[in-house]
């Protein structure tokens, strides 16, 4: 699935409000790079909060990895799990995180605390059915939530781009843009602060203005002799990959 919007380019030197937005703050946008489940979440959180955003993805549509998703979404003290009677706990969840692997404990915790949050919101914001949780390896409760659909990563991300799709059509593009096949290559600063970023798309170079989020995901399907993962596991060159043509 794909995004079917209409593209509103901007020049170089302009921003999407007509006006140079690199040296000024706080900004009339803000740039999200990757259209996956990460930067609609994003990008949806910013609307929310009554933002304007704009997002870019180098693919000819958004999704990423997380749309092949096939499992569910996991999350601890949700409202399906207290509905169900389910005996779960964020301190339970955390631990398991760290048994499985995790090394960084700060960060498994903002994970495992906010994603109990994170499903209830998405079963409130876009009507999602999470209804379903089941116990999968690794975990010592059930907790890994899924509707009735076949593929809940595809459901969950495509109700994300939907809704930015939504208010992109209804607002003109003034409140949210997508654009696709937009490859980031710059991050625009000014006295060391990143102001925004400049873009690739048809062999034509853009500019947005703005506060940047990045949410382009990793790099496991780069095989170029001067990639990250040539540079930093060159072990793992020759090794196939599941991930798509986005993790560059």
């Amino acid at each position: 699935f794909g995004s079917s919007c209409r593209l509103s380019l901007v020049p170089r030197q302009h921003s999407a409000g007509g006006r140079n937005m690199s040296s000024s703050f706080p900004a009339s946008q803000a740039i999200v790079i990757g259209g996956g489940l990460a930067g609609m979440t994003t990008a949806n959180t910013i609307l929310e909060h009554g933002g304007r955003v704009v997002v870019l993805d180098k693919s000819a549509f958004c999704g990423g990895n997380s749309s092949k998703a096939t499992s569910g979404i996991n999350g601890s003290e949700t409202k399906t799990q207290k509905e169900k009677g389910i005996d779960d706990s964020n301190e339970l969840f955390l631990s398991d995180t760290l048994s499985g692997g995790a090394k960084k404990k700060e960060v498994a915790k903002v994970l495992v605390y906010e994603s109990g949050p994170a499903v209830d919101w998405l079963m409130d914001k876009f009507n999602l059915d999470l209804s379903l949780v089941a116990r999968l390896g690794g975990h010592s409760a059930p907790r890994t939530h899924r509707g009735k659909e076949r593929f809940p990563g595809m459901t969950i991300t495509y109700a994300l781009i939907q809704m930015i799709e939504k208010v992109q059509e209804a607002s003109g593009g003034v409140l949210a843009r997508i654009v696709t096949k937009a490859k980031a290559n710059k991050l625009l600063t000014n006295q060391g602060a990143v102001v925004g970023v400049e873009y690739v798309k048809d062999g034509k170079t853009f500019q947005e203005h703005g506060p940047v989020i990045l949410c382009s995901g990793g790099f496991g399907a780069d095989f170029t002799q001067d990639s990250l993962l040539a540079k930093h596991r060159p072990d793992l060159m020759h090794l196939p990959t599941s991930n798509g043509e986005h993790c560059t």
